[in-house]
């Protein structure tokens, strides 16, 4: 059915794809929000801050 070396390579193509599923499920759950989240929680205080001098 399978040699050792195409078994080996169908090892290593499977290793390859489970590390990219899991840091794209990481950077979709974790990553990201947090990025977002402190980009708008950077914007609001600068917005804040600009509120403040105007009065």
């Amino acid at each position: 059915m399978f040699e050792f070396d195409q078994y080996l390579g169908f090892l290593a193509f499977l290793t390859i794809l489970t590390i990219g599923f899991w840091l794209m499920i990481f950077l979709i759950m974790f990553v990201v929000p947090y990025w977002l989240g402190g980009n708008l929680m950077e914007l609001w205080k600068e917005r804040r801050a600009a509120k403040r001098e105007r009065k």
